[in-house]
């Protein structure tokens, strides 16, 4: 080491670690608490637009735009996600607000793109009721596909309900009919139909339309909301499907009822081609249904309660006549539904 003009310099200093330019990292988290709490409405390209708590039900009223803060960049933030927001909340053009905390959801609607896929991915957060929207024809139903839906449905705890569009072109009674001993609520709808049955369904409730591409779920949403004007798509009359018109999911609020209670809210989500259940288990659906799963005590170990079951206790509860028939093979479709995802 040497002196210069009172400046001490260390030949060896070039080597030593370079300090830390970063602040020192901090147990403490910062406290949101305090910050808005508003439910995100649509996703598009990284953007969130948000609807802030105790807003005017006035069109537009309550609206801002947000982006997510940097700790959230690894979470997946869906339509019906409860959030907490800082920043310029005016709703003004330009402005943007920062998302900075996710509330923990009360319910989940998952998929996977295929039944290979490993991967789940949220598709709405927060609902509590599921319309599967399917045509009985053009495009024809899809058992196979409203199965699907059901499953991952049931999975994520939410009610069940099937709405058939399209019924000036076809009968509804064997889509009715496969589905009753189910206690699944069908209801049937043409153009220019009275909705008000649906209404009532939906009236009070956050509830997701799902359903392959075409079936009409646009169209239904324009009903339900006059002067909307989603866009619709008609059915290639090649391949008999439905081009995609929504390309995002998007939460509407529902007129009131005319007695003067809420409508509820729908959330209108892209047509789907395919619904993966690698993400649910055989047991969460036996679950969902209360009566089955009591039966099922009596089960020999690793029992699937599928079709293929031996011994199994649901069979026995049908010869006892504590189970119809009817009910017990309309469950093991939809069973069957997850269990070939298996198997592919």
């Amino acid at each position: 080491m040497s002196r210069r003009g009172g400046i001490h310099s260390d030949e060896h200093a070039g080597f030593d670690r370079p300090g830390r330019r970063s602040r020192p990292r901090t147990k403490d988290r910062p406290d949101f608490s305090d910050a808005a709490l508003a439910t995100v409405i649509t996703v598009d390209r990284g953007r969130y637009r948000l609807r802030l708590d105790g807003a005017s039900d006035e069109p537009g009223r309550g609206l801002v735009s947000a982006t997510k803060a940097r700790s959230l960049s690894r979470s997946r933030v869906v339509v019906g996600d409860r959030v907490r927001v800082v920043g310029d909340l005016s709703g003004e053009e330009g402005t943007l607000a920062r998302l900075v905390e996710v509330e923990e959801r009360r319910t989940v609607l998952r998929r996977t793109a295929d039944d290979d896929d490993p991967y789940e991915r949220p598709v709405v957060a927060n609902a509590d009721q599921l319309a599967i929207v399917t045509a009985l024809a053009d495009p024809p139903p899809r058992p196979g596909m409203i199965d699907r839906i059901l499953v991952a449905g049931f999975d994520a705890g939410l009610d069940a309900l099937l709405v058939l569009t399209k019924a000036d072109l076809a009968s509804p009674d064997e889509i009715v009919a496969a589905y009753r001993p189910l206690d699944v609520p069908v209801l049937t709808t043409q153009p220019g139909a009275d909705l008000s049955d649906l209404r009532e369904r939906l009236a009070g409730r956050t509830t997701v339309f799902v359903g392959h591409s075409g079936v009409g779920k646009s169209t239904l949403v324009n009903a339900l909301i006059p002067g909307l004007d989603r866009a619709v798509g008609a059915v290639n009359a090649t391949t008999g499907r439905g081009r995609h018109t929504s390309t995002s999911a998007i939460a509407l609020q529902l007129p009131a009822l005319p007695d003067g209670r809420d409508g509820g809210w729908v959330i209108d989500t892209p047509g789907v081609r395919s619904f993966g259940l690698s993400h649910v288990t055989p047991d969460g659906i036996v679950s969902a249904f209360g009566d089955l799963a009591a039966e099922t005590g009596s089960c020999p170990r690793g029992c699937r309660h599928d079709s293929t079951a031996v011994d199994c206790g649901l069979d026995q509860a049908v010869a006892e006549g504590r189970l119809s028939p009817e009910r017990l093979q309309s469950f093991r479709r939809i069973l069957d539904a997850r269990l070939s995802a298996e198997t592919y």
